[in-house]
This record gives C-alpha cells, sequence and structure tokens, in this order.
C-alpha cells in the first residue's frame, strides 16, 4: 500500500509539473507561428491545462477503470469551479470584461445539460461519446473562428502581455512541448495504478478516488495558473482557464474515454455528481455573466463556493465510509 501512496504522491508531482512545461511550450510555439493572442489564451492555454484529464481518463479507461475516468472528469469540473475559482475570488475577485467568455458561459451551461442528460440512463455509449466528440469539434471551429475575428478583447490583451514576458526560444518551446507531453503520459500511467491500487486496498470503488484524489491532483496546473494569473490582475485569463478546462473535460475527455470503452453509469453519478456539477455551473453563469455590466465573483461568493466544495466533499467521504 505505500508503494501505492508514493505512487500518487510522485505521479501528482510529475503531472503538474509536466503540465506545467506542455502548456508553456505549446503557448510559446504557437506564438513563433503566428497564432493570434485571443486564439492561444482561448485554445492552447484553456484546452492545455486540460491535457492532464484526457491523459488519465483515457488510461483509466483503456484499463476497465471507468470510475476514474468519469469521476476525473466531473470531479475536475466541480473542483475547477468551486475550490480554484473559489479559492482565487477569495485571495483576489475576479471580474470579467471580455465578451469572448460571456459567449462562452452560456455554451458551457447548454454543454453541462448535454453531459447531464446523458449520463441519465445510466451508461455512456460509444453513440454518445462520439456525439461529445462532435459537438467539442464544432466548439473548436467556432473558438477558432472567433479568435481569428475579434480584435480588441481583453483577454487578448492579457495573453499577450504574458506571452511578451516570454523569452523562450522555438527550439526549447518544442522541447518543453514534446517533453512535457512524454512525461504526462508516463506520470498519468503511475497515478492511475496508484488510484487503482489504494480503492482496492480500502475497499472503496474507483469512483471516490477519481472524484477526489484523481480530480484534486489534475486540476493542480489550473490552481496555480488561474491563482497566478488573479493576483496579476488578469482575471480573464483566471476564469478562461476554468472556462475552457470545464469544457474540454466535459467534451473532449469523456468523450475520448467513451470511445476507448463505453462505460456504465451508476445513479449516484447523475443524481449527486452531475447535479452539483450542474448547479455550479450555473452558478458561475449567473455572477459571471453579468446583465447590467461586467459580471463578478467577490470574495463572499467565492468563500461560498469553497464551502460548496468543502461540503461535497465531506458528503462524498460520508457517503462512502
Amino acid at each position: 500500500m505505500s508503494l501505492a501512496f508514493f505512487a500518487v504522491v510522485f505521479g501528482l508531482v510529475l503531472l503538474v509539473w509536466s503540465a506545467d512545461r506542455f502548456v508553456e511550450g505549446s503557448a510559446v510555439t504557437a506564438r513563433y507561428f503566428g497564432m493570434p493572442p485571443l486564439l492561444i489564451g482561448m485554445v492552447v492555454v484553456g484546452f492545455g491545462t486540460s491535457a492532464p484529464e484526457m491523459v488519465v481518463s483515457a488510461i483509466s479507461a483503456w484499463q476497465g477503470n471507468p470510475g476514474i475516468a468519469l469521476g476525473n472528469a466531473y470531479g475536475s469540473n466541480i473542483t475547477n469551479i468551486a475550490l480554484i475559482l473559489g479559492l482565487t475570488a477569495v485571495i483576489s475577485p475576479i471580474a470579467v470584461h471580455s465578451r469572448v467568455l460571456r459567449k462562452e458561459l452560456p455554451i458551457l451551461t447548454v454543454v453541462t445539460g448535454l453531459a447531464a442528460w446523458q449520463v441519465w440512463d445510466g451508461v455512456i455509449t460509444r453513440f454518445d461519446a462520439l456525439l461529445l466528440l462532435v459537438v467539442f469539434a464544432a466548439l473548436m471551429v467556432w473558438t477558432i473562428r472567433q479568435g481569428m475575428q475579434t480584435k480588441a478583447d481583453t483577454l487578448a490583451v492579457e495573453v499577450e502581455q504574458e506571452l511578451a514576458a516570454q523569452t523562450m526560444s522555438l527550439r526549447r518551446a518544442v522541447f518543453w512541448l514534446v517533453a512535457g507531453l512524454l512525461v504526462l503520459i508516463v506520470s498519468s500511467r503511475l497515478l492511475v495504478w496508484g488510484a487503482v491500487q489504494i480503492a482496492q486496498g480500502f475497499g472503496v470503488s474507483d469512483l471516490l478516488i477519481g472524484l477526489t484524489v484523481v480530480a484534486i491532483g489534475t486540476s493542480l496546473p489550473e490552481l496555480a495558473s488561474s491563482i497566478i494569473a488573479a493576483r496579476k490582475g488578469e482575471h480573464d485569463i483566471a476564469l478562461g482557464n476554468i472556462i475552457g478546462s470545464n469544457m474540454f473535460n466535459t467534451l473532449a475527455v469523456v468523450g475520448i474515454a467513451g470511445t476507448i470503452q463505453p462505460m456504465g453509469v451508476g445513479p449516484e453519478v447523475f443524481g449527486r455528481d452531475v447535479m452539483v456539477m450542474t448547479a455550479l455551473t450555473l452558478s458561475l453563469f449567473v455572477v459571471g455573466y453579468g446583465v447590467r455590466g461586467p459580471g463578478r465573483i467577490n470574495r463572499f461568493e467565492g468563500a461560498f463556493l469553497l464551502a460548496c466544495y468543502l461540503g461535497y466533499n465531506f458528503y462524498l467521504v460520508r457517503t462512502f465510509f
């Protein structure tokens, strides 16, 4: 059992390190090839931070552990909103100025509703998974068009400022892109192995491990980047990380895992986890969209999100033990 704990801890450390190198290398490489800053912020950074969830869930599905795959995807979404945005807003209230992000918030809400509809019947078939991937591809096309057409946007300005501070050469950026991806795969395999061993050792389901330990671990890149961005006053980057990551998790991560291996879904996933994810997404839409002006997540709302996260995890532990 001690070896499994070591595998999880060491795997998480490597996962966070490799994900950071992968995202940084990808963003700088994209800049060298002339990709607009807004597109880098929306696609490369937002979706790149979800690379750990994608690799972990794909490996879990391949090895026949659907609980970890689903728990990782939906648990990461809950962690992103309740823990990461909550903690970020407590440190520095988040103001939403980007017009693009205000367009993406309703889309994220609809995508979450699609996820709830798919798990309602207790199974994610390959058709369901392929549908998720088709929707994801369509959203990617829309996102790229937005990034190419929209010139003046606060998200683009913030990303451009971040990229301007980077002095990395193209060769080094490509090296970290490839090396980060390779280490990401190795660390994900290590993490999944350790998580499965711990679940079997304590006699709990792999779903619990996926919703808690694995979800928190794979969300650490979003946590670090969002807090750093908020402390710099780059609020749109902080929120953009979460929106992009959650859409990627819901569509691409679950879609890829379900394509590899159709997954049975217990009733508790819909009645508990997906409902919590949906409620948090709706709350993010309400406070972040802003009806009469720029949306804002203040410290009180951030503290409320943190309380929701603690309450959810306390309920999870009580349910399984």
